[in-house]
């Protein structure tokens, strides 16, 4: 039974009544002859033929021959896509004899909309198909022309196995002028692609709204041939065959003229057919919403949701990776040679539904592949350096892709990030990337269709991946040096972000910020603070540098550190930079990442840049004055001090004896070297260390200053302070003496103060008292002079001299009314601490 009739009994037995039409239609009759066909062929996809592509390489004859497999494979493509077409015309004769009843499925207008075009595209496809089966079949050929054969309506299905002598095969085959016929009728496809998003639209309205129709619409049903089966469509999918034929016409027509050789009388008129085709398809929108979506089966609709270039960690290879809605897939690009556009190898995919993810940052780095990164831009950079003096020479083009090879060295082989994939079926695989906020773009994609996906049936891979050429997005691996020009509104110079505070957190988190930029990577292209203390509103207050070359982006990103769950992207953000609205002085500035708000400030330094060093070598902690550390952190506080106080008031408030027992050496030794090195990293430690090792950190930091946190100089002058019976004026003066302290000093002596007073608010459970503090810290902070060391006054004895280091930082600590510490120097371009929300 055919279509037509099933239709027909369907809508009788819901009582719609029928009226059988007696004017002709288009289809007649539904009889497909059987034939065996290539299963491996989809319609209009000779490119599956993969040919040389220097076909003057092989003999006259082997050009002839392979010319004959892609017209034999263009002719299956074609029954292939007649027997589409006939299947979707079969309810065109049923729906329209209903619309002419008082139960209509659907109306006139919208039978004529759905089907609109489509009998002219099946006639136009059958009677080329009816001539190239007719000149192939013909044993020997000396001259043909549409006068000589005329179109015959053979019916697809009939014998084309037969085509006689493979020896007349030759010059004598002429096919060009039937595809010049074909393509001078193509602008019937113009009709179908602007009508195609309104045929749509009424297929799935109605299929939403009549469930006649639904039945009908979700179970066609086409022929597959000689191995009598059947194939399921949706008429959605069936109206998506024409559009994805289209743009395979010029494929096919470049395919055969590479295997046409010139001298043939073929080759000129080939040549012409290309031209109109491809000047045709310049017209269609390949970005269009409507060929990116299409109805496959029952209640799913696949469509691509983003697509990129990645790395694949099995074999740091690049990768063209497309994010389906209900499928990963990875492809390899084979890009396009002469006379062959660019093609997708299939390499793998994961199903959505049940699908894990989980990243992880800082891929560990060997010290030999530090030193091959170094190597890499070491040379990026002198490349760069000869390209600007040979802008407009002969040897810029070598110079700019020896410039592209190295960039893609350093995105595949030297990535910081990697996301790893595990599907419930066992699967698993990782990509790994150089930015943390390319990365979170893909997780936050692919994470919000793994929410509630089910199971689908395994897609056709292979029409998959060969559809990628014309569904894809992105052209271009994300290399800096494919853009061309430069933009003298970027950034070459140094770039200092001074990140501050964050708030907004929805419970209190371990969180750090990321900063990344864009341009040329000769230098590092991001740049983190450290982790802050558990808290609602974090504060940093820490300076990062990044030297920049072509920077126009600047992306924020603000992270979460839980213990056992990995690292979390709270927000995300992406800023302009433009060199016209910074300067050497600071701008403060209010991000909006998401839900989080992040304040910082920026300011930026123009000037040539230096060539790339091995390594950033961090400038010492311990034993330097606290000033040049100050300086170097760009605060008034130490960051190695504000995180020691940090960790100790989060958990060793409560610990006996704090800053009195001391920990372990050989970890106090750990963590100075890793603040020596890494301050990051030293955090990191800290957070995990002992709590009594942390407070020996921040004892041997004081210890080893070269010089006191109190000046030596003020030692007799406070000592003399403590000897003024006159308690206010003895407050007056030991408080003039701080206050004549430098800034980095007073503040940081000032801070330690504050929080030594909380640690004495438990001293009912940690058992240290102001005094025991002031014990601890005494000999420390307050040093008395040495003599010969400009000391020409009398020597201190060391009974008195412990006693003065006590007593003054004891009456320090007694002070109700200690002036507030200032962790951070100002960072506002005026005196008005204005907030730039962007």
């Amino acid at each position: 039974m055919d279509i037509y009739q099933e239709a027909v009994d369907y809508l009788n037995s819901q009582h719609v009544p029928v009226e059988v039409e007696t004017e002709p239609e288009v289809l007649e009759e539904d009889v497909f002859q059987e034939e065996a066909m290539s299963c491996l062929l989809t319609p209009l996809q000779a490119e599956c033929l993969d040919f040389p592509d220097t076909p003057t390489s092989c003999s006259q004859e082997e050009m002839l021959e392979r010319r004959l497999v892609v017209l034999k494979g263009i002719l299956e493509s074609e029954e292939v896509y007649l027997r589409e077409l006939d299947t979707l015309l079969m309810p065109m004769k049923a729906l329209r004899a209903s619309a002419g009843t008082s139960q209509p499925v659907l109306s006139s207008r919208q039978v004529q909309t759905v089907f609109y075009q489509v009998p002219e595209l099946r006639d136009m496809h059958q009677s080329f198909y009816s001539g190239l089966k007719a000149r192939l079949s013909a044993p020997c050929q000396t001259e043909l022309s549409p006068d000589l054969h005329p179109q015959q309506e053979s019916a697809p299905g009939s014998d084309s196995r037969s085509f006689g002598d493979e020896t007349h095969r030759g010059f004598e085959l002429m096919v060009g002028d039937l595809f010049l016929k074909m393509v001078n009728h193509i602008g019937l496809y113009g009709g179908f692609i602007q009508n195609y998003e309104g045929a749509v639209e009424v297929v799935r309205k109605c299929t939403q709204s009549d469930p006649r129709f639904r039945t009908l619409a979700q179970s066609m049903m086409s022929s597959n041939g000689s191995d009598k089966t059947r194939t399921k469509y949706t008429l959605e999918a069936l109206l998506y065959k024409p559009l994805d034929r289209v743009t395979k016409t010029t494929l096919v027509l470049r395919d055969l003229l590479k295997v046409t050789p010139v001298e043939h009388r073929d080759y000129s008129v080939l040549q012409e057919t290309l031209r109109l085709s491809r000047s045709f398809l310049s017209g269609i929108n390949e970005s269009s919403q409507c060929k990116r979506e299409v109805t496959l089966s029952h209640g799913m609709r696949r469509q691509l949701m983003r697509d990129g270039f990645v790395v694949n960690e099995g074999d740091r290879s690049l990768r063209h990776l497309f994010l389906y809605t209900d499928l990963l897939l990875c492809t390899r690009l084979k890009p396009a040679t002469r006379g062959k556009q660019d093609q997708y190898r299939f390499c793998w995919y994961l199903p959505l539904a049940g699908l894990k993810l989980n990243w992880v940052a800082d891929v560990e780095q060997t010290p030999d592949a530090h030193l091959r990164l170094h190597t890499v831009r070491t040379k990026m950079y002198h490349l760069r350096q000869q390209l600007q003096k040979h802008m407009r020479g002969s040897r810029s083009s070598a110079l700019e892709t020896r410039r592209k090879k190295l960039e893609l060295m350093l995105l595949t082989h030297f990535p910081d990030y990697r996301l790893e994939m595990h599907s419930p079926s066992g699967k698993s695989h990782s990509l790994l990337f150089s930015s943390l906020y390319e990365l979170e773009e893909w997780r936050e994609a692919i994470y919000k269709l793994t929410t509630d996906n089910i199971e689908t049936v395994p897609p056709d891979l292979l029409t998959l991946t060969s559809a990628c050429v014309k569904l894809r997005m992105t052209q271009q691996p994300p290399l800096h040096a494919a853009n061309t020009g430069e933009d003298k509104a970027s950034l070459c110079g140094t770039l200092s972000v001074a990140i501050h505070s964050a708030c907004g957190l929805q419970e209190p988190a371990c969180v750090y910020v990321c900063v990344e930029v864009d341009g040329y990577e000769f230098h590092d292209k991001q740049a983190k603070t450290h982790s802050s203390v558990c808290s609602l509103n974090p504060h940093w207050d820490q300076e990062l540098t990044l030297k920049v070359d072509e920077a126009q982006n600047m992306r924020l990103l603000c992270v979460s550190q839980t213990d056992g769950r990995g690292d979390a992207v709270l927000g995300k953000t992406s800023v302009k930079l433009e060199s016209k609205t910074l300067n050497k002085r600071w701008s403060r500035q209010t991000l909006h990442l998401g839900q989080v708000e992040v304040t910082l400030s920026l300011k930026y330094s123009s000037h040539p840049l230096d060539p790339p060093t091995s390594t950033v070598q961090q400038q010492q902690v311990f034993g330097v004055p606290i000033k040049t550390v100050a300086e170097q952190d760009g605060v008034l506080v130490p960051h190695v001090v504000r995180c020691c106080v940090e960790e100790v008031e989060r958990r060793g408030l409560n610990e006996v004896g704090i800053y009195r027992i001391s920990g372990s050496a050989t970890d106090i030794s750990t963590l100075k070297a890793a603040f020596n090195s890494n301050l990051r990293e030293a955090v990191t430690r800290l957070r995990s260390a002992e709590v009594n090792t942390v407070s020996g950190v921040l004892k041997l930091y004081f210890r080893e200053l070269p010089e006191p946190l109190i000046p030596t100089e003020l030692f007799q002058s406070l000592a003399r302070s403590l000897d003024i019976q006159d308690l206010n004026s003895r407050l007056a003066s030991i408080m003039s003496l701080l206050q004549s302290c430098p800034d980095a000093n007073r503040h940081t002596f000032l801070y330690l103060l504050h929080h030594l007073q909380r640690v004495s608010e438990r001293q009912d459970v940690n058992k240290m008292s102001l005094l025991n503090l002031a014990t601890v810290f005494g000999p420390s902070l307050l040093r008395p002079p040495v003599v010969g060391l400009g000391h020409d006054g009398p020597a201190v004895d060391i009974s008195q001299e412990v006693v003065v280091q006590v007593q003054v930082v004891f009456f320090y600590l007694q002070c109700n009314n200690l002036p507030e510490a200032q962790i951070s120097l100002r960072h506002d371009t005026d005196a008005e601490d204005e907030t730039t929300h962007l």
